[in-house]
């Protein structure tokens, strides 16, 4: 395996191989780093010993060390001492491939496991609550029943223990390194012999040997998966069939209610008498979040500077000829400002969550304009006519719904989109771009980059789009948690705590871009100043400036 050199030497990337659009780090770009889950799959494996472990304490793995030594002497006889030694690695799937070898293997098995006292009435239970498991022998006659709460417990802190700590989850991974040592087929080097001698007695190196048994043993779990991908299937299959059996037998657990004093650490799973497993949570009932100090005149001043945008227009010198460009910008900035004023009226909608539109609109808008404004003065009939494509195309799709599936109002809406086509109803004459953008499908990135506002672009337009197009990132921030059940694995659960909004930074910030992008537009349409002037007098009044925040001169 070669590690790749980056080609990458700046930005936020660097240090990284660039293969067309993807980033991948030197050693993700070998292609042969393979990212596994061991607790997801091989911890049901590991379950009969994880279980003794749990429930006697970290030195019973003396007694399986013991264990492990007379049932490799007593399956001597069958000449198989390498393949038995890799078979008594506390895998529940290798002990039923000995027994299916075998066929004195299981009494052997269980004997000596009972003889060492790896095999208590509470570790046997546990075991016997789960549905096929592999080699169901080791539990004798126990019938399969659903967990007890002691039986959850114990099966809850033998995942614990070697979640939180590493020197019970190097214990568990050793099993396979003494059973090889006492058949005498462990290979390694002097130094990592030399470290496990004294292991896990020797304190001063537990920590060193803790971590070499780790990777050892995923480097040995690799290589056999290299010799027989197939290797570790009944394992796989058994882990479903143990984390699925755990969903319906120990319910979720949330942070809120992990907070109440009602509520244990696995509580069994409700169920009805129809047998599926019930629940009882809620989404909350929050009442709408109540406008936060500092935000009240939001709304206010936003509406005033969207009146006074449109005032300035009015009562300047129009250009109603060449018409397209103050109609493309005015109302580029009158939407936002009907889409920010709607928003400032639900300070619920004043988080990223649920905001990332606005902010998304506002920076999209701002690049629009300066770009626009650095173009041939067609790219605004353009950009009309881009629109007017998409409305044609739109009734078209639109059309194609059947008979049956037309609501009400659904001739209307489709009559409303072929107008808003400005298609000649006898000559079809419009033209149908389905490019990404109307500047001939440049992207808005590019038209970022072209004016001057690829940092602005980057730092903020990027991290609403992943929001608004709910890149996993923004779905596991906003509406995910962990499950704190240990026993459903770690996994996800959608929240019932709703983000209640109320930022009046964030919603302040909005406001701020929305005056700029109003005071921009009036400047790239050369507004008459007197006009500006007098339809903004209330800012002179108010701070003493209706100066704009400081933006580049757009109009030559």
């Amino acid at each position: 395996m070669s590690i790749r050199k980056p080609n990458q030497h700046s930005g936020p990337m660097a240090g990284h191989v660039k293969k067309g659009r993807v980033f991948k780090s030197p050693l993700a770009a070998t292609g042969m780093l393979v990212m596994g889950n061991w607790i997801k799959d091989d911890f049901p494996d590991l379950l009969w010993p994880a279980l003794v472990l749990a429930e006697q304490g970290p030195d019973s793995f003396r007694q399986f060390v013991k264990w492990q030594k007379v049932v490799q002497e007593g399956l001597a006889h069958h000449g198989e001492v390498a393949w038995v030694a890799e078979a008594l690695d506390g895998r529940l799937s290798h002990l039923a491939a000995l027994d299916a070898k075998f066929s004195d293997a299981s009494e052997i098995v269980v004997d000596e496991a009972s003889r060492h006292g790896l095999l208590s009435e509470g570790v046997r239970s546990a075991l016997a609550s789960y549905p096929y498991l592999p080699a169901p022998w080791l539990v004798g006659d126990i019938e399969v029943t659903p967990p007890k709460q002691r039986d959850l417990e114990l099966i809850r802190d033998a995942l614990l223990s070697v979640l939180r700590d590493g020197h019970h989850e190097a214990l568990l991974k050793c099993f396979r390194t003494w059973s090889t040592v006492q058949a005498g087929t462990f290979r390694s080097s002097g130094p990592t012999i030399d470290l496990l001698k004294n292991y896990p007695g020797d304190l001063a190196t537990r920590a060193s040997a803790d971590t070499m048994v780790r990777a050892m043993w995923g480097a040995h779990k690799g290589m056999v998966q290299a010799d027989d991908p197939n290797h570790f299937d009944e394992a796989i299959k058994w882990a479903r069939v143990f984390w699925g059996a755990n969903s319906m037998t120990s319910r979720c657990i949330r942070k809120r209610d992990a907070e109440s004093p009602d509520c244990g650490p696995t509580e069994p799973a409700d169920s009805g008498q129809d047998g599926r497993v019930g629940s009882s949570v809620h989404p909350d009932e929050a009442e709408p979040t109540s406008m936060p100090d500092g935000g009240e005149n939001l709304r206010r001043f936003t509406l005033d500077v969207l009146s006074s945008f449109v005032e300035a227009l009015e009562t300047a010198p129009a250009h109603l000829y060449a018409n397209e460009r103050q109609e493309v910008v005015s109302g580029l900035v009158a939407r936002a400002g009907r889409d920010l004023v709607a928003v400032l009226g639900a300070p619920d909608l004043w988080c990223l969550e649920h905001g990332a539109h606005i902010g998304r609109m506002l920076v999209e808008t701002k690049i629009y304009l300066h770009w626009m404004a650095q173009q041939d003065p067609t790219i605004y009939r353009q950009f009309q006519e881009y629109g007017a494509g998409k409305a044609k195309l739109y009734a078209r799709i639109s059309d194609e719904l059947p008979d049956q599936a037309r609501a009400p109002g659904f001739h209307e809406s489709i009559d409303e989109l072929q107008r808003l086509s400005h298609n000649d109803d006898v000559l079809d004459h419009r033209t149908v771009d389905t490019r990404d953008t109307f500047a001939d499908g440049k992207s808005i990135r590019d038209m970022a980059k072209e004016a001057g506002l690829l940092d602005f672009y980057r730092q903020t337009y990027s991290l609403s789009s992943g929001v608004a197009h709910s890149e996993w990132w923004s779905v596991e921030t906003h509406g995910m948690e962990p499950c704190l059940n240990v026993l459903h694995g770690m996994h996800l659960v959608p929240s019932l705590s709703l983000n209640m909004g109320g930022n009046v930074e964030l919603a302040t910030a909005w406001v701020d871009q929305f005056y700029s992008l109003a005071r921009t537009g009036l400047r790239i349409l050369k507004t008459d100043e007197a006009a500006v002037s007098a339809a903004f007098v209330w800012m002179d009044d108010a701070d003493g400036s209706s100066e704009a925040p400081d933006d580049e001169d757009l109009v030559s």
